[in-house]
């Protein structure tokens, strides 16, 4: 691929970043908003946000903040030589952003509260996701021009391991899914469970197919790092 061919992939993948965030902004957004029509308070005269759910909707924060913050270091990638196919990338797409909106639409029939209702809670769960975004935002910046949303082989591939990536070969994942969990706890519904259940799907799903490309890219390296290395969870995966 020649860097004339690149620059149109990099600006559309730009683009799509930009919808990607607006439009998972705006459910999230509107799913918070209809709380008060679709799911009924205890307190009859209470019209609006109940004051306990303001974690909710700061929740959505960092998931912005990522969106924003990709879209602008997508600019900054190198080109691709291979990449998965356009359907496999519209699976994972589907899957993450369906793990988000079960995580905070008010889905009544799915409202089963399984953690404590309290402000201590949701505050932990806050304080877990925007830990994720950090999280995120570090690897990110570490992985360089070597990152891509897709699964791809960029003009001279790096095989990464410093950072976070001495210890956890997927950190970026990682991040993900804490902010999936923080969000969860948040949230503490049955719904919100249902997404992370979700998302662990989606990323395990990721994990698999890339480090089959990276033991192509990289074979022996790559499968030593693989042994010396936890994929997203250390001590657990």
């Amino acid at each position: 691929m020649n860097k004339s061919n690149a620059v149109p992939k990099r600006v559309s993948d730009s683009r799509e970043a930009i919808k990607i965030a607006a439009m998972v902004g705006a459910a999230l957004v509107g799913a918070l908003l209809l709380r008060p029509v679709i799911k009924p308070w205890q307190d009859a005269h209470n019209s609006g946000l109940n004051p306990v759910d303001w974690p909710l909707l700061a929740s959505i924060v960092p998931w912005i903040a990522f969106s924003l913050y990709w879209e602008i270091q997508a600019k900054n990638s190198a080109p691709a030589v291979s990449s998965e196919s356009k359907a496999s990338r519209s699976v994972h797409v589907v899957l993450t952003n369906v793990a988000l909106l079960l995580i905070i639409a008010p889905i009544r029939s799915l409202s089963h509260q399984l953690l404590p209702d309290v402000m201590i809670v949701k505050l932990i769960g806050l304080a877990i996701a925007c830990a994720g975004l950090m999280f995120a935002i570090w690897a990110r910046r570490v992985l360089g021009r070597n990152w891509s949303g897709e699964i791809t082989i960029k003009e001279n591939h790096e095989l990464v391991r410093t950072g976070p990536y001495a210890i956890i070969r997927h950190p970026i994942y990682t991040a993900f899914l804490a902010m999936y969990a923080g969000t969860v706890i948040v949230s503490g519904q049955l719904h919100a469970l249902l997404g992370l259940l979700v998302g662990i799907v989606a990323y395990l799903r990721k994990t698999r197919m890339e480090e089959a490309n990276l033991v192509n890219a990289f074979g022996k390296r790559y499968k030593e790092y693989r042994d010396e290395t936890w994929a997203i969870v250390p001590g657990l995966f």
